[in-house]
């Protein structure tokens, strides 16, 4: 039988499934395959801190060699899922057979070791999953009991204190309060000791400490923890490792303010907001360091400014707290710290100002920022900060059309930091809009290889495949998308549009019933649907769905389009006519005057429909079918 593994995130933190078995399977595919370890070595690295001697960093961004005050990015919560597919592929690869993984405890693990192993029962064939757990939705029962490691009841505590034999457990309870703060004392030293398990300090280091007789050393160690985790994009753990570090420590001291910020961002990275903000109201009751304020003022105004549903955005009291943040700022007595703390504030206003759709006030504070950065920072000072402000500059230089001068500030990110991915997905999709294909394509690939799996890299490509006609190769970069990650919503849409131009019908039909179960009101998924009851011949389920798509957006081309060809075969000519008005007054496409030019025919509106034709032959001269058109219309004219 296959060992348990003790998924109790107590033990050796967040990822404590993940790194048991990247301990096992490591080792032997450094010798056997030593570049499948290499290229996944930001994943081994991130799950299996223990293996990081074993696994040298190949990719790298440059906030792994900043000290903590310069680290300012907060991964969002979807790097775990870049991490769990990056391992499973790996894993995927390392199997040379069936195997069977057995997981006890699975109700303790943490939510990246449990989305983990959602994405290996998917994506690895080979291995199955026995899961054991307390939470009925997993359908488990215990696999085994915990084995005695020595006698009660030291038992419980050399078991990190996740045994689940009641005697040893009762022993545990009945000795002295400081006996047993002693024992976990012990504990914890003799865990702190063993080099070649890091990940103990993410999880059984802290518990023992907490229960043990040093209170500042407790606090330390979960201080050490919350900051790995915050690094990794470990969300969950810095929540509950914060909180617990809160309890321990003096408040309005430098160490909780750490905490308590931490805490609060991450809270507002896993969208629960209202708890982020009685953190920051308890940071302005506590504290009166200007500099605390000024942050808990900024960490409020970016609940509401990067709220996830528009709806709940309040952007007039975002306004209100980010001038709080810039007011204070702006008195902060050091000029170094005063240049960094001041120019962050103006970039959160500036997001505020884009919100609202003041574009070129929110372009004119980004070049504040950056003025300040240039001026009073020392040229080598807070490059990830500097990064931040090129590549938010030239988002903002890109909508207002200024492409060239975009494309600059996104070349100097990419610069500071090449081994940070996202950037070139954005200077990738500035460049496929200004038709530098091949350029937009290296980038995506570059993307692609600089990061664990990332959707979003293959998601643009299939698009810039899509542009050039290359149904086949967006297919494949869309098949890979939605492996990825099921609940990408636009891979379903652009998915099921390339499966209907491919006569794959029921295929796309799957992908849009799937989408519209993440999305109902999807416009664009509706439309497609209304394409698929066109070619079955459902003519009234297809205008249903087309009058769904257009109610959800008007300004969606390609369902007056299509609802125009379903009223032309109909027989309702006058009814595509004003269906392809309308889509050409959303943008001129020579189909789209060609196709009304033989709906105009249908009524005899000849002129009309010459003239349409006209402009379909300036807008595609080659087009062999306007061409054959107007040769008619000149012949019966």
């Amino acid at each position: 039988m296959a060992p348990v593994v003790n998924g109790h995130r107590r033990l050796r933190g967040p990822y404590t499934i993940g790194g048991a078995i990247l301990r096992a399977l490591v080792p032997v595919a450094l010798e056997r395959s030593p570049g499948l370890v290499a290229e996944h070595d930001i994943e081994i690295r991130a799950v299996a801190p223990s293996l990081r001697p074993l696994v040298p960093a190949r990719r790298q961004t440059v906030e792994a060699r900043l000290t903590e005050d310069e680290r300012i990015l907060v991964p969002a919560p979807r790097r775990t899922l870049r991490i769990a597919n990056g391992i499973a592929e790996f894993v995927r690869d390392c199997l040379d057979g069936p195997r069977t993984l057995l997981v006890d405890n699975l109700h303790e693990a943490d939510p990246a070791d449990r989305e983990l192993l959602g994405v290996l029962a998917r994506r690895v064939p080979d291995l199955t999953l026995a899961l054991a757990s307390a939470e009925p939705q997993w359908e488990a029962t215990r696999l085994v009991e915990a084995p005695a490691q020595g006698g009660p009841p030291d038992d419980y505590v050399v078991s990190d204190c996740t045994s689940d034999d009641p005697r040893s457990y009762r022993a545990y309870l009945s000795l002295p309060p400081e006996e047993r703060a002693r024992r976990h004392d012990r504990r914890a030293a003799e865990l702190t000791a063993d080099a070649a398990a890091p990940e103990h300090a993410l999880g059984a280091v802290p518990y023992h400490l907490e229960h043990g007789g040093d209170p500042d050393a407790a606090a330390r160690a979960l201080w050490a923890a919350v900051d790995h985790c915050v690094t990794e994009g470990l969300l969950h753990a810095v929540v509950e490792l914060g909180s617990r570090g809160l309890r321990r420590v003096s408040p309005g001291s430098d160490l909780w303010w750490r905490f308590t910020h931490r805490t609060a961002t991450a809270l507002a990275g896993l969208g629960r907001r209202a708890h982020a903000q009685e953190l920051y109201d308890q940071a302005r009751r506590i504290s009166v360091d200007p500099a605390v304020h000024a942050a808990a003022a900024y960490g409020t105004a970016m609940l509401d400014a990067r709220d996830r549903d528009p709806a709940r955005r309040d952007l007039a009291r975002a306004r209100a707290w980010i001038n709080e943040a810039i007011a204070i700022s702006t008195l902060l007595p050091d000029r170094r710290t005063r240049a960094f703390k001041l120019g962050f504030d103006q970039n959160g206003r500036a997001l505020i100002e884009l919100r609202e759709g003041r574009i070129d006030e929110a372009l004119g504070l980004v070049r504040s920022a950056i003025d300040l950065a240039e001026r009073d920072l020392p040229p080598d000072a807070h490059p990830v900060h500097r990064m931040v402000l090129f590549a938010n500059r030239a988002q903002l230089l890109a909508r207002t059309g200024r492409k060239e001068e975009a494309l600059a500030d996104f070349d100097r990110a990419v610069a500071i930091d090449p081994g940070f991915p996202d950037h070139y997905l954005d200077r990738g999709n500035l460049l496929l809009e200004m038709g530098r294909t091949d350029e937009a394509l290296a980038d995506y690939e570059t993307a692609i290889r600089v990061s664990p799996p990332l959707p979003e890299a293959y998601y643009n490509r299939a698009e810039l495949r899509l542009a050039g006609a290359d149904l086949d190769g967006a297919r494949a970069d869309l098949d890979h998308v939605l492996d990825l990650d099921p609940g990408f919503l636009d891979a379903y849409v652009n998915r099921a549009g390339v499966l209907e131009m491919l006569g794959e019908h029921e295929a796309a039909r799957r992908d849009v019933e799937a989408g519209l179960a993440l999305d109902p009101g999807n416009a664009h998924l509706h439309g497609v649907l209304g394409q698929l009851e066109t070619e079955a011949g459902r003519y009234a389920e297809a205008a249903l769905a087309f009058d769904a798509a257009l109610a959800a957006d008007a300004r969606l081309a390609s369902a007056w389009a299509n609802r125009a060809t379903l009223r032309f075969e109909t027989g309702d000519a006058r009814g595509a006519v004003d269906d392809l008005t309308r889509a050409i007054e959303l943008g001129e496409d020579a189909a789209l005057y060609f196709n009304r030019a033989t709906a105009l025919d249908a009524l005899g509106r000849g002129q009309e429909a010459l003239a349409d034709l006209r402009r379909a032959s300036a807008l595609a001269p080659d087009d062999p079918d306007v061409g054959a058109a107007l040769e008619r219309h000149d012949k019966e004219g």
